[in-house]
């Protein structure tokens, strides 16, 4: 009992009434609720809270992701990773299946699951609008598939702003203190009673006479890549939220991309970045967010409310998007699921909370072990299981079962993959079944285009067949899908490095070598010492055992067919030349971008004018072009605004480095 006294009184009931996190199939005939799956253009919810609320639930996501687009001013939104949204009709089936932290059942309506495969939403239907309490966790999902790497600062200011959002079927309202709770609450039988010591609101932290500096707000370091967070009540998120507000709404994102620029990659001081993106100083650029803050009359009128007994909904929206999706606008079909699928499917989401594992693989072997019960979905499960312990033949037992009983499965064709992918990285070795490997992630492509990890994947499998060239393409389509993902990088220099492009690959791996991620550093830094040995003796040295790039063997073309057309390429009878690093200063230029001659493809020779200056830069690659200000390279671009860095050839041509269309 001590482990449930926290909980709100709805949810404790709940959870005593959660006797089992599952029914067991035996039972399951006694009360069967009626599952269905909903899918739109962008999302699919499982749920058995009738079609409805399962209409409701995408419909909200459908709203989400088009303010986000909206916000972001994105015409297109990737979403790299499957997201799988369960949407359960009542306290007591949210309570089976939710986390537990510390002890007690996690105190939200809904809870946001993060995987290697796939990521799951998991929502408590009887709560109104359950689907707010992750929104914050939604906002970096989506951050981590959109936009380029920003500082912590930025990612907390943007989700805390994305999290005000409310929705109705036609409009989204946002601006509001996300982070603002009522002083009163009543209990199950309507009595009132007073929160003591309700956490600070941002509104109430930034009231007061302290602010951080602008230049450590700036600065400090915030990783939130594994979606672990503490509280949001503190200076550092309140500090962050408004800024982003300010910049939102002030219409400075063009501004802040600039400011990105110059502090990540032309790594200027915090203080001369901001007086060149902003045109003002580091403190004229705080006064005016503060002054800003002060404007806001909202936000202050809400805090006031919130204190007030009787109150239900304290306000502080201040701004109404214009161009979201109304409820008319998303279309959705209605599949019914089987109980048994239903189960594993409920199953296949709790093996991946620790707490609920021992239970979810019970329920799985139930399944699987009555004939009328067994399905594909119960056996990838247990695979899943066996792969998280390194138990690669168990795991390809459920595949190889799973894939008799529904070869269609894209899943069980991923995990197919993804156990020789471990297998391989777990012993050092070559890929076993490398030719099927690659065919699994082409099925798996076909079925989601966006696939980052199916990209890197097959990025590995292609470099091991001996395709260097095709390996580059996988891995560049990763890195694009998700640009945030530092492993998707080192694997990139690691493929540069098999392809003797030595000066992109030191590039990179210097760069990766700053990684917060301290096993991304090491193993750059390694890859740095061995890059000499490499470019002499065309093998690396003998290492531990770390993913690592070896000599590539011409046999391996034999077994790939996708190798044959790079094998004359990245076989060459003699040994390269090694070429001296390139010392050029990387030059800036602001002026008007007149045409663009894409004659030789991916390359293309861009003519740019300033003033009576004309110059034509060379991008050797557009398609992997650092690229500020728009969605992707355009071979039609005429008389445009731009500004460039690049580095001077003679003195009317040079290399691009990057490009900003204004």
């Amino acid at each position: 009992m001590p482990a449930f006294c926290a909980l709100p009184p709805r949810l404790l009931t709940a959870a005593l009434l959660a006797i089992a996190v599952f029914v067991h199939p035996a039972h399951a005939a006694e009360k069967e609720p009626q599952w269905i799956r909903l899918n739109s253009g962008h999302f699919s919810v499982l749920t058995d809270a009738g079609e409805k609320k399962g209409r409701e639930v995408i419909v909200r996501f459908e709203q989400m992701r088009a303010v986000f687009a909206q916000l972001l001013m994105k015409t297109r939104v990737n979403m790299s990773e499957p997201l799988e949204i369960i949407g359960l009709k009542g306290d007591k089936e949210f309570a089976q299946v939710a986390p537990i932290r510390q002890g007690q059942l996690v105190n939200k309506p809904s809870f946001f699951l993060p995987g290697e495969d796939r990521t799951y939403i998991v929502l408590n239907l009887f709560e109104d609008e359950s689907w707010r309490a992750i929104s914050h966790e939604f906002a970096h999902w989506l951050l981590n598939y959109n936009y380029p790497p920003t500082p912590g600062w930025f990612d907390e200011g943007f989700a805390e702003y994305f999290s005000s959002l409310e929705l109705d079927n036609k409009q989204a309202r946002m601006g509001g203190d996300p982070e603002l709770k009522l002083s009163w609450e009543k209990d199950l039988v309507g009595n009132q009673r007073e929160i003591l010591n309700p956490p600070r609101s941002l509104t109430d932290l930034l009231g007061g006479p302290v602010w951080l500096a602008m230049p450590d707000l700036f600065t400090m370091k915030h990783d939130v890549s594994a979606y672990q967070e503490g509280t949001h009540h503190t200076l550092f998120y309140a500090q962050s939220w408004i800024v982003v507000h300010y910049l939102l709404n002030k219409n400075k994102l063009p501004e802040t991309g600039k400011y990105f620029d110059l502090v990540q990659n032309q790594k200027l001081p915090v203080e001369e970045a901001v007086q060149q993106a902003y045109g003002m100083s580091v403190a004229q650029f705080e006064q005016a967010v503060k002054d800003y803050f002060h404007s806001l009359a909202p936000l202050f009128l809400a805090q006031d409310a919130a204190k007030l007994r009787d109150t239900i909904d304290p306000g502080g929206q201040m701004y109404q998007l214009s161009a979201t999706v109304s409820s008319d606008d998303v279309g959705s079909s209605v599949v019914p699921v089987t109980p048994p699928e239903a189960a594993a499917l409920q199953a296949e989401m709790a093996v991946r909370l620790p707490e609920h594992r021992e239970q979810a693989v019970k329920e799985l072997n139930a399944i699987v072990n009555q004939p009328k019960l067994e399905n594909a979905i119960a056996h990838r499960a247990l695979a899943w299981t066996h792969l998280q312990k390194k138990e690669f033949e168990p795991a390809t037992e459920e595949l190889t079962r799973a894939s008799e009983l529904d070869p269609r499965d894209p899943w069980v064709r991923y995990y197919l993959a993804l156990v020789k992918y471990h297998a391989a990285q777990s012993s050092g070795r070559e890929v076993h079944g490398l030719s099927n490997m690659i065919q699994d992630l082409r099925a798996v492509l076909d079925w989601n285009p966006n696939f980052a990890e199916a990209y890197n994947m097959l990025a590995i499998a292609r470099l091991e067949g001996g395709g260097v060239n095709s390996a580059m393409g996988s891995i560049r389509q990763a890195i694009q899908l998700s640009p945030r993902n530092e492993n998707y990088l080192l694997n990139l220099a690691q493929i540069e490095m098999a392809g003797k492009k030595w000066d992109d690959a030191t590039a990179l791996l210097e760069r990766l070598k700053g990684s917060q991620n301290p096993q991304i550093a090491r193993v750059a830094r390694k890859n740095l010492n061995d890059l000499p040995t490499l470019k002499k003796y065309g093998l690396l040295p003998q290492a531990e055992a770390t993913p690592q790039v070896a000599e590539t063997k011409p046999a391996a073309a034999a077994q790939n067919p996708e190798a044959e057309d790079d094998s004359a390429q990245e076989h060459p009878a003699a040994a390269p030349v090694e070429s001296l690093p390139d010392q050029r200063k990387v030059q800036f230029l602001k002026g008007k971008l007149l045409k663009v001659d894409c004659a030789q493809t991916p390359a293309a020779i861009l003519t740019v004018a300033a003033g009576s200056k004309i110059l034509k830069l060379r991008a050797e690659n557009f398609k992997v072009l650092t690229l500020i200000g728009a969605e992707a390279f355009s071979c039609d671009w005429k008389n445009r605004p731009v500004s460039v860095n690049y580095k001077a050839g003679g003195k009317a041509d040079g290399d691009l480095v990057s490009l900003e269309v204004q």
